[in-house]
């Protein structure tokens, strides 16, 4: 019984779309560590800055006082001396990490959409460069254009499902 679990497994995990999901995580998980970098080390201390050196990461509110009473100089002393805390900074950083990883996504998207698009048109111009132009007289064998409706050699009416197409 092991043994066929282990190939039913093993053919399932080999799956295109199940190794390109793995692929997709790890890559969207790297990804995710380069945006918090980006948040944390370029955005936000310019912004900090802006308003008056705040430091988004240490920007909470005591909502109980711990063992040591407040104020705190930082969130992680706060949180050694047990405090409950509203951590507002950590929040705004997230939600800016969240808006730079939508962007991203929003970005690859379109390129994605316009490359298809591009794409679709092409496929669409050599379908119609590969159209026949004529189509053969079912009386006559006469070679004439496809939108004929009657064979200009022998002058029969052409219905459209006995016209072969060449």
């Amino acid at each position: 019984m092991f043994k066929n679990f282990a190939a039913e497994f093993k053919k399932f995990a080999m799956r295109g779309n199940v190794i390109d999901m793995a692929v997709g995580i790890i890559i969207g998980a790297a990804f995710g560590k380069i945006v918090d970098s980006l948040v944390k080390d370029i955005i936000m201390p310019p912004i900090g800055l802006l308003l008056g050196k705040v430091d988004f990461t240490n920007l909470f509110l005591v909502l109980k006082s711990g063992v040591t009473p407040p104020p705190y100089a930082s969130l992680s002393a706060a949180q050694n001396a047990g405090a409950v805390t509203l951590n507002i900074g950590l929040f705004v950083n997230a939600v800016i990490s969240f808006a730079i990883v939508a962007f991203a996504v929003f970005i690859l998207i379109k390129g994605i959409n316009e490359l298809q698009a591009k794409i679709d048109k092409k496929a669409a111009a050599d379908e119609a460069k590969n159209e026949p132009k004529t189509k053969i007289c079912p009386y006559c064998c006469s070679e004439i254009p496809v939108p004929a409706v009657r064979c200009p050699h022998c002058t029969s009416e052409l219905p459209a499902e006995k016209a072969k197409k060449k």
